[in-house]
């Protein structure tokens, strides 16, 4: 029996902030599709190269009551990156809090627009220790 990943789905409460958000991280919309029956879009957005693992945004026109406070029901997306320093920096020029810093020069949690938790991995080995990081504490939960 074969069983092949097709994409993680989040529903999000700001569409566009949540799009700007996943673009800060490097990822591209790959497919969008609107149903005017549904009254939903669904945006799908992927790291170049890597379509085959998009992530889907489902976004309801008339709002959704159903969308918890906290959207850590489903766990957390996570992104092996080229450099973890450089990205937190991007993030946090762009107003991103850093929940848990690459402290270790391995591993960091920010949260988008709709409070999902992203854990981003430095592919390869850890990068050494690095300030401001090192020393930065938590920042809510992650």
């Amino acid at each position: 029996m074969q069983i092949n990943y097709l994409h993680t789905m989040v529903r999000v409460k700001d569409l566009d902030a949540t799009i700007a958000f996943f673009s800060l991280l490097g990822l591209k919309e790959i497919r969008r599709m609107d149903s005017d029956k549904g009254r939903y879009t669904l945006v799908f957005m992927a790291p170049p190269g890597q379509e085959e693992a998009p992530v889907e945004l489902t976004y309801n026109w008339d709002g959704d009551d159903a969308l918890p406070s906290d959207s850590r029901h489903f766990g957390h997306l996570a992104y092996g990156v080229e450099d973890i320093y450089a990205l937190c920096a991007h993030l946090r020029d762009n107003g991103v809090t850093i929940n848990r810093p690459p402290r270790d020069g391995h591993m960091a949690f920010v949260r988008s627009p709709d409070n999902i938790s992203i854990e981003l991995l430095q592919m390869g080995e850890a990068k050494a220790p690095e300030e401001p990081w090192a020393s930065m504490e938590n920042t809510g939960s992650w």
